[in-house]
């Protein structure tokens, strides 16, 4: 498998054809194209798509190959990106970094303090998972991050900027759509997606202290290590996702979401940085950033 496999299969999924992907994104032949596709899937050992009269369909497998295939994608482009500017000649940087889709709200704002408190520096944004967020603070890696107050990050200064409600994801075809909040004991019984410890520990001791206190099991039947994941998996499982609320950014027309009834239980979106950054600027832009009137959306 090579990077034009992952380019091919993505085109060939967005234009849900094997003819116009070929044809249009492509420039190369269908029955090439088509036989890269089933090279690929010889390759993982599962199908991908399924190929019918009116087009492609993606199977569950290859809903899932999609999301990491544009990741990967994503990812080379940072790589290379990142490899010219570390040939070019030095230049101030900072780096910001922020838990995988708080962007949406957050960062037009933020650049603009950015731009005000560091006009000749290069700001470079990462989006990444809540403990590896933590952990490039702790090495030195990025200088201010968008994330969880993670429990085991010696060394990090957190400052609260919200508090989060958890709410619940579905398939938009999903009987309890019709609702318009969600019991906990409604999900009962239904496939749950869930984060796993490692990748999210802040998000999975939130849930389990609510299940626990409401006297539910919330352990997930399916484990996700992303939002794009958890997306994926809630429609084609047909599952049920607790997430916090800033999910809805990210839901595809397949997934809706609706708030749990009573009071739900929250999680913080903190700011972070390493404690011996004691540059005053930098407090200036936390300073700055910890006034910006968002609330708990």
């Amino acid at each position: 498998m090579d990077l034009r496999h992952l380019r091919y299969f993505i085109a060939v999924a967005e234009e849900g054809s094997l003819t116009v992907a070929a044809e249009k994104r492509l420039h190369t032949a269908q029955p090439s194209l088509s036989r890269q596709m089933r090279d690929l899937e010889a390759e993982l050992g599962c199908e991908l798509m399924i190929r019918g009269a009116k087009g492609i369909e993606l199977t569950a497998a290859g809903r899932v190959f999609l999301d990491y295939a544009r990741a990967v994608l994503v990812q080379v482009e940072a790589t290379i990106e990142a490899t010219r500017r570390a040939a070019a000649p030095a230049k101030a940087s900072f780096v910001l970094g922020f838990l995988t889709g708080h962007e949406f709200d957050w960062l037009p704002a933020v650049m603009r303090i950015m731009r005000d408190e560091l006009p000749n520096t290069e700001v470079v944004i990462l989006s990444l998972s809540s403990p590896d967020l933590a952990d490039g603070l702790m090495r030195g890696k990025i200088d201010l991050a968008f994330l969880r107050h993670e429990r085991n990050a010696p060394g990090i200064v957190f400052t609260r900027l919200i508090d989060e409600p958890l709410i619940v994801l579905m398939p938009a075809d999903h009987r309890l759509a019709t609702h318009g909040a969600i019991a906990v004991e409604d999900i009962v019984g239904e496939q749950l997606v869930g984060v796993p410890h490692d990748k999210s520990p802040a998000l999975r001791a939130v849930t389990d202290a609510y299940g626990a206190k409401l006297g539910i099991d919330l352990t997930p039947d399916h484990y996700v290590d992303n939002l794009s994941m958890a997306m994926s998996l809630v429609a084609s499982t047909r599952g049920i996702a607790l997430m916090p609320l800033y999910a809805r950014n990210l839901l595809p027309p397949t997934v809706v979401s609706r708030p749990l009834a009573g009071v739900p239980p929250t999680i913080d979106l903190s700011l972070g940085y390493n404690e011996g950054n004691t540059s005053p600027l930098l407090k200036t832009i936390v300073s700055r950033i910890g006034e910006l009137k968002f609330g708990a959306r």
